[in-house]
Parts: C-alpha cells; sequence; structure tokens
C-alpha cells in the first residue's frame, strides 16, 4: 500500500466543481486585486474566526511581520517566542527589528505556556507570540493573563490551528493582533500562498489594512510606508470554497486521530501526542516521538509510507540566527523534539485501512529485535 505524507486529491475532488466556477467567476469579472471576493472572504474568516475583523494578505509570515509593525513593535524591542516552532515566528520578529526570546515548550503538548514564558519577562519585552503548534490551542487564558499584568501585547499565530479552541473560544480571537497561514498544506489551505491578520480592535485591523496597500488608504495617496502584501481575488475565492468544508475536514482529522490514538497506544516506544485541559486539536500534524525516529521513518518509507520531520533543526542552531550565540543544549526540549519528533500521514480523504496499515506496519518495527 501507498500512503502519502499529504495528498490533496480526495479534498480537492470534492469541491472541484465549486473551485473552477469561483475561477471563472474571478476571471469573468476582471478584478483581480482588492475586489469582492477578498471582501466577501474576509468577512466569512472573521465571522469563522469569531472576531468583527480580518484583513487578507499574501502569506502567514507577512500577516506576523504586519501585526508586529501594527503595533510599533521594532529596534531595542524584545518579542517572547517559542524554541520550538517553524522558524517563520522567529524571522517576523527579526525582520521587524526585534530581538526574538526563545522560551521553552511544554514536553506534554509542545506549546508554550504562562509558567514558562513569566521569566522570560524583561523591562525590554514587548509582545508574546504563542503558537498554538501542530493543531492544538495553547493555554490562552494564563497567557492572556499574564501579558495584562505586565501591559504586553499578545499575537497568536495560528498558522497550524484555524479552528481550534480553548476553553471553547477560538483561535486568532484572543490576541490583540493575530496572524495565520493559508499555505496549501494548512487545514484550511489556498491554492497558492496566501494569510490573514485577525482582531477586533477597528484601529489596528485599519492600520494592516493601509500596512498591506504600500501604506496607502486611497490609491495614489499614502500615509505611511507600507509594503505591498494583498490576498488576491483568486485565492480569496478559493478560500471562501474551502472555508464551507473546513469543520467536516477538521472532524474527519479528529476522528483519523483518535483511530491512530487507539491503536499506537499500547506501543510502549512511542510518545502519542497530548492535549491539554480545555486545549482543543485539529491536528494540523500528528506528531508522535521515539528515540528511533531516523529507524523508524526509513521502515515507514520501505513500507510505502510518507512522513515528514516538523522540525528537524529548532531555530536557536539555524544558521540564519548564528549571531545570538545560541549552541547545543541552550533549549534541550526544543532540541529532544527535533531529535524525535516524526509526523505520520493524516488528512481529508484518508481511510481507517490506511490508518490502520501504518498502525501495523509502526508495531512491526517495534517488535523487531534491536
Amino acid at each position: 500500500m501507498k500512503i502519502p505524507y499529504l495528498n490533496f486529491a480526495a479534498a480537492h475532488k470534492e469541491i472541484e466543481a465549486e473551485i473552477f466556477e469561483a475561477f471563472k467567476t474571478t476571471y469573468q469579472s476582471n478584478w483581480f486585486i482588492m475586489g469582492n471576493q477578498l471582501k466577501t472572504f474576509e468577512e466569512a474568516y472573521a465571522a469563522f474566526s469569531k472576531v468583527p475583523f480580518c484583513a487578507g494578505v499574501a502569506n502567514g509570515l507577512d500577516a506576523l511581520i504586519l501585526s508586529l509593525i501594527t503595533l510599533e513593535i521594532g529596534e531595542g524591542d524584545e518579542v517572547i517566542v517559542p524554541s520550538n516552532t517553524y522558524i517563520a515566528t522567529w524571522l517576523a520578529v527579526s525582520y521587524v527589528g526585534a530581538k526574538p526570546i526563545p522560551v521553552e515548550p511544554s514536553i506534554d503538548t509542545y506549546n508554550i505556556c504562562a509558567e514558562q514564558i513569566k521569566s522570560h519577562i524583561s523591562a525590554r519585552t514587548k509582545a508574546i507570540i504563542p503558537v498554538h503548534l501542530y493543531g492544538q490551542s495553547c493555554e490562552m487564558d494564563d497567557i492572556m493573563q499574564l501579558a495584562k499584568e505586565h501591559n504586553l501585547f499578545v499575537i497568536e499565530d495560528n498558522a497550524q490551528a484555524q479552528g481550534a479552541q480553548y476553553n471553547n473560544k477560538t483561535c486568532g480571537s484572543f490576541g490583540d493582533i493575530n496572524a495565520t497561514s493559508f499555505y496549501p498544506g494548512k487545514n484550511l489551505g489556498a491554492l497558492g500562498d496566501a494569510g490573514a491578520v485577525t482582531t477586533a480592535n477597528q484601529e489596528l485591523f485599519q492600520k494592516v489594512q493601509i500596512l498591506r496597500n504600500y501604506g496607502s488608504q486611497e490609491k495614489y495617496y499614502n500615509q505611511v510606508k507600507g509594503i505591498n502584501s494583498r490576498l488576491d481575488e483568486v485565492q480569496a475565492a478559493f478560500l471562501s470554497v474551502k472555508l464551507n468544508y473546513l469543520n467536516k475536514w477538521t472532524g474527519q482529522r479528529k476522528s483519523l486521530a483518535k483511530v491512530y490514538l487507539e491503536l499506537l497506544s499500547p506501543i510502549a516506544d512511542i510518545i502519542l501526542p497530548k492535549t491539554a485541559d480545555k486545549a482543543d486539536h485539529v491536528y494540523h500534524i500528528f506528531l508522535v516521538r521515539t528515540h528511533k525516529r531516523n529507524e523508524l521513518q526509513a521502515y515507514l518509507s520501505s513500507a510505502g509510507i510518507g512522513t515528514l520531520i516538523h522540525y528537524p533543526v529548532p531555530p536557536h542552531l539555524q544558521e540564519a540566527y548564528k549571531e545570538l550565540n545560541y549552541k547545543k543544549g541552550d533549549f534541550p526540549i526544543a532540541e529532544e523534539i527535533a531529535n524525535t519528533a516524526l509526523s505520520l500521514p493524516l488528512y481529508p480523504g484518508m481511510s481507517i485501512e490506511e490508518i490502520s496499515y501504518i498502525c501495523g506496519e509502526i508495531k512491526s518495527f517495534f517488535e523487531r529485535k534491536f
């Protein structure tokens, strides 16, 4: 049996007619930037996120950068980030001239929480970026309370957890301003790069709208130095179609994850995902850990099963951040995750038979004598 790590075929087949119609409508409108398709999607995604405002932008990294610029965070400021995250979280902080301050995550949930963050707050700290990693919401009530006590901004990085909740409140609605990505592999993915900023603050929303459009509210009149980061009409139209299916697809992810958890739980040599109290998990990634990770990945590959490693090198050990002078051992939890994590296939359209085959092969691997 051949099972790729990710396969769009089933989900895209389900919506193919609607996607083609969305393209046709946009094509025939002859309006491709900042039009009705964008407005329609922004309103729909804001409602989905339980906030009044959403601004579509070019990608998730821009969403983070624009959020930081909107909050006037820059040179001399510090922003708390997870030590275990995709590097985009750190890059956004660097691009505005601020310094990323890494905080170790919980080894159980892989997310940062208030207890770890507290000791890293300094006089220079201006914001916290909690990342809802792999699809699980951070424990946001405590993070928001800590931010309030220290007069800090919160920017949620919600690229991997669209639709997830904490304590019955939707991710992307907690922070002062929040960023998400619609990269094709996300739970809500465009057919190219795309992203968005969500907020309940009208003033911040209006600033983002201006900044993403060359610093202009009215064409050829520029109030500030902005950038070109606009979610185009075609991608907005595609996302509007996909958004209507997101809850259904999330339900499929959760059902498949439940099968994984049931079938893999008897295997003592593998560490399964854990979900915090009051937290929700939408399983953007189904990540397991084992000290035999590389051997297991090779074994599964030989059985026709695709896997990925999220992420093989933590940000503090990337060459891009060599000027921070971090070394191996500085963030042992992030390094432990990087050395042991393996992401298994999980996507809408997978069958229980496929999950069973994968789990059977994993069981066979650990039954071998090493």
